[in-house]
């Protein structure tokens, strides 16, 4: 008898089960939460390396362009890059262009007056996600502007909300319609006809549809202005479709069509077919009983059951050739717009970003949908112990897969040791690759769990005595019915004709009625004691805790995981902070980050000070204060003093003055004395809310 692993939870232990599942639910969503909080919004993944002129530089003549240096090849679009003078107004010639490689410039009018410029950019960098910025310069000395630099909108607000909810819910509908497709055709063929399972991969097409055509809508207004009403601008959609991401948005609901084709023949003539080999097998099995001319009629039904086997099987080939091109092809759509498009290597990064999604689809969509059938599938479709253990080497495959692929993409993206602990992107790294050791860990349970199922006697003997018990029950029901109406039919006749009168067709009826409710009350009595015997059995529910966690930590491993896809690489972020090093070491300026609390509201943020040329004599100082976010914003106040203690000179003050949202200057800084200087920096951020920070550095 083929062993099986129950489906259905004792209906004394569903409350229990229920709690659990919501607890650990509870306990997935808070987890994500603080994951997704304490993520940075993707607005930096094309980092500005440099620019001419260089951020709050006072220049002696005013210079004919402006250009700004990325660290990769960004998409400009008309008003990309602005210029302002101190008014307010632009003086830039129009539509910035591109100058080779990774710098782009724009031409300013001629005769500009001095005072302080902002420059303000917003482009698209390479792997499909906004960047926007300013910075100021000065021509001939720093003055008082108009331009407020309010916290830029793009891939911010309701519409970057939104985007980012719908880029979840691509990668979930995707690893659920990939990886339960996948579960079906190479470990249990038998589920393509159980309804759970069927809902769950039709509810991962559905979704990631819905999704795909949601950041269709809402992808010309997350890289451009940030405006709900924008979402159905028909002429930003037209932008949109000529961009690398919308082009990958298309090809993927031209894919997902194709995907609806393969569902309907897998849960359709694929499912039937399956069904009626398994209930040949049944009748041959009940036939091989048979002598003389039931032998002939076994054999003669066996040439029929080849030729459907045959037929099943070509099917199945069929099935697994196209929805592994659909499968791969959808994983494309994200490779061929995200980070492995762009950086080193992208030939090599682009089919290995492809099997790394694969490997996850197939692992936490199958693991997903294992789960369903532990506990979602009806008695009669009973998952097998064949199935459990071809899907054990199937996860095992994949996370063999999954950690080549990964180192592959952690080199590519971080570099080095030290982006991996001191990047944003390393350290979420850091949780995914902790998440994954604990999925096979978890793993690793799960098969402890089911060796004990199938391995000992007395599970086996459960099984088996829950399967007879069963096979009985229904046995003894259809007999009862099938004897019992036609006597007490005869038996009412009888007595109707010995009586003269006409046959009653009320008693009949009745008859029928008790009948029917006797074969439930036995259905249902039958049902508990295989309840009973399965649920009986500590393994079997070891194995559904163990498979139910999994699935929890795998609902934090894909949020994590969302979230890179979002993060400015480490790689990309420690270059473009060794090149900002190696520009102000260039210019033999000094640039310190002095974190602030003043316990207030709006209170926590960094104020960064630059010291030009640093050296004995007259500087040019920038103070910076950004929030934690690294959105400038401004303060009541800003004060600096500079204190040499082993020459005790100091304090002296400096009070710099405003020059735009964040920034503040002062020219003429007089450094009397080289040495080791106290640099202390005082941030009001209302009127009783106050903090000074020092830091010290060598200057002169």
């Amino acid at each position: 008898m083929t062993q099986t692993i129950a489906p259905h939870a004792p209906a004394t232990t569903t409350g229990g089960v229920a709690f659990r599942v919501r607890a650990l639910l509870l306990l997935v969503l808070a987890v994500a939460g603080a994951v997704l909080a304490g993520a940075t919004p993707a607005s930096a993944h094309a980092a500005l390396t440099g620019s001419t002129p260089q951020q709050g530089a006072v220049v002696n003549q005013a210079p004919t362009q402006v250009s700004l240096t990325f660290s990769e090849r960004v998409a400009l679009s008309d008003g990309s890059v602005r210029v302002l003078d101190p008014k307010g107004k632009r003086v830039d010639t129009g539509k910035a262009v591109d100058l080779g490689g990774t710098t782009y410039g724009v031409k300013l009018h001629s005769g500009l007056p001095d005072g302080t410029f902002t420059v303000t950019y917003q482009v698209v960098s390479a792997d499909s996600h906004p960047v926007s910025g300013a910075f100021t310069f000065s021509i001939g000395a720093p003055s008082q502007t108009s331009v407020a630099l309010s916290d830029p909108a793009v891939g911010g607000g309701v519409v970057g909300a939104l985007y980012g909810i719908g880029r979840y819910v691509s990668y979930a509908g995707f690893i659920l319609l990939v990886g339960g497709a996948a579960f079906v055709l190479t470990c249990w063929k038998r589920g393509a006809g159980v309804r759970p399972v069927q809902r769950l991969v039709v509810s991962g097409w559905l979704a990631l549809t819905g999704a795909t055509l949601a950041l269709l809508l809402l992808r010309g207004s997350y890289v451009g202005s940030g405006k709900v009403g924008d979402i159905f601008d028909l002429t930003l959609l037209g932008q949109v479709l000529q961009t690398k991401a919308g082009a990958a948005l298309v090809s993927r609901l031209l894919l997902l069509a194709a995907g609806a084709l393969f569902i309907a023949v897998l849960f359709g003539a694929y499912a039937r077919r399956d069904e009626a080999h398994t209930s040949d097998e049944a009748d041959a099995t009940d036939k091989g009983a048979l002598s003389g001319e039931g032998e002939r009629e076994v054999s003669g039904d066996a040439d029929v059951d080849v030729d459907v086997d045959a037929e099943r099987k070509d099917l199945a080939f069929g099935l697994a050739i196209g929805g592994t091109v659909v499968a791969a092809g959808l994983a494309a759509s994200w490779a061929m717009a995200e980070h492995a498009s762009t950086g080193i290597q992208p030939g090599l990064a682009m089919p290995v970003d492809v099997l790394h999604l694969l490997a996850v689809a197939v692992w936490l969509g199958g693991l997903s949908t294992l789960l369903v059938a532990l506990f979602r599938a009806p008695a009669e479709a009973q998952i097998e112990a064949a199935t459990v253990r071809r899907f054990s080497r199937v996860a095992f495959g994949s996370v063999t897969v999954l950690a080549a692929t990964g180192i592959y993409q952690s080199w590519r993206q971080v570099g080095s040791w030290s982006a991996l602990t001191g990047t944003s992107y390393g350290q979420l790294l850091l949780v995914k690759v902790g998440l994954v050791a604990v999925l096979v860990g978890l793993g690793w349970i799960s098969r402890r769990w089911t060796a004990r199922l199938f391995e000992a006697p007395e599970a086996k003997a459960m099984v088996t005595a829950g399967a007879t018990a069963g096979a009985t029950a229904y046995a003894g029901q259809r007999t009862k019915q099938s004897t019992k109406l036609p006597a007490n039919s005869r038996n009412s006749s009888s007595k109707d004709s010995t009586s003269g009168g006409p046959t009653s067709g009320g008693s009949t009826s009745g008859n029928s009625r008790r009948a029917a409710q006797l074969a439930r009350q036995q259905a249902a009595v039958a049902t508990a004691r295989q309840k009973r015997l399965r649920d009986a059995d500590p393994a079997r529910a070891g194995l559904r805790r163990s498979v139910l966690a999994e699935a929890g930590v795998a609902v934090v491993l894909l949020a994590v995981t969302t979230v890179l896809t979002s993060t400015e690489p480490g790689r990309t972020e420690e270059a473009a902070q060794q090149s900002t090093t190696s520009s102000s070491q260039r210019s033999g300026s000094l640039s310190l980050k002095l974190p602030f609390d003043t316990g207030g509201q709006d209170g926590k943020g960094t104020a960064e000070v630059t010291l030009d040329p640093a050296r004995v004599g007259g500087n040019e100082m920038h103070v910076y204060v950004e929030r934690p976010n690294g959105k400038a914003f401004d303060v009541p106040e800003v004060k600096v003093a500079f204190t040499l203690e082993a020459k005790k000179i100091g304090p002296l003050p400096v009070t710099p003055d405003r020059i735009a949202t964040g920034h503040w200057s002062a020219i003429g800084v007089q450094i009397p004395m080289a040495g080791d200087w106290e640099i202390a920096v005082t941030v009001r951020t209302s009127d009783i809310d106050q903090t000074t920070v020092t830091k010290n550095a060598k200057i002169g």
